[in-house]
């Protein structure tokens, strides 16, 4: 078995995708994972892959020329998730695509195209969440800073979201585990960016600053909480303790 690897950005998920392709050793003899990699095998070839922008425009033109562009769209909306076999999953739905057209992604009947469909719903969900859960503090100067640590690499997807609720405020989201974070300046588009190690340890501190409207949140919390009605097993359905970290109700 031929595995072909790289890193967890769109543009090198694509590249690995394009010499896949063209290696010519056949689809099941291959296979795509995300790095760092677990464990390596003996007697198998892994072969890196580096992000090339020529790949990319290649793979996205035949997608959307040969299949469709709404295709391509469905189909890379699951690259942020976190699971190894994501990469692989989007090849083999591209497999399908090239064959039976722009419907591929609805023939359940197929494993990959049901593994797909499930990342996509759990993908969505946390987007949902965090979107829902996250807090941000004021900090000097006026801006808002948010921390989170989700599981997949959504913090692009939430830009557009938080751009269209707060377009005339300074703020910022910072993704704690993949140390990459989407900057809003007032009135003006978001943008993303990779934190260098310096940068983000330097943020991190920015997580512990207390401003006057998160006390008065965590007084409203507890204030209108009733004693008798609480439910943790519900409240563990809605609001799972792995999104807590960061959420002003749940600290002191």
């Amino acid at each position: 078995m031929t595995y072909y690897t790289c890193e967890h950005t769109l543009e090198a998920m694509l590249s690995c995708i394009y010499d896949a392709w063209c290696s010519k050793k056949g689809h099941q003899n291959i296979e795509l994972l995300l790095e760092p990699i677990d464990q390596y095998t003996l007697f198998d070839e892994y072969i890196h892959v580096d992000a090339d922008m020529r790949k990319v425009e290649k793979v996205i033109d035949a997608v959307c020329r040969k299949i469709s562009p709404t295709f391509y769209r469905e189909l890379v909306y699951t690259y942020m998730a976190y699971e190894k076999h994501t990469l692989d999953n989007i090849y083999r739905c591209m497999i399908l695509g090239f064959a039976y057209g722009a419907n591929a992604l609805k023939m359940m009947q197929y494993r990959d195209v049901m593994t797909h469909d499930q990342i996509r719903i759990r993908l969505g969900k946390e987007i949902n969440r965090f979107q829902e859960f996250m807090r941000f503090h004021l900090l000097e100067g006026n801006v808002y800073v948010a921390h989170f640590e989700p599981k997949s690499r959504i913090v692009m997807a939430l830009g557009p979201i938080f751009e269209d609720r707060m377009p005339s405020e300074h703020w910022m989201i910072i993704d704690d585990i993949h140390k990459e974070a989407v900057i809003h300046p007032k009135d003006e588009p978001f943008y993303h960016r990779t934190l260098t190690d310096q940068e983000f340890h330097r943020l991190l501190e920015t997580d512990n600053y207390n401003d006057e409207y998160t006390a008065m949140w965590q007084n409203f919390f507890e204030t209108i909480a009733i004693e008798e009605r609480k439910n943790e097993r519900c409240q563990l359905n809605h609001f799972p303790i792995w999104t807590r970290k960061h959420v002003v109700e749940f600290t002191s």
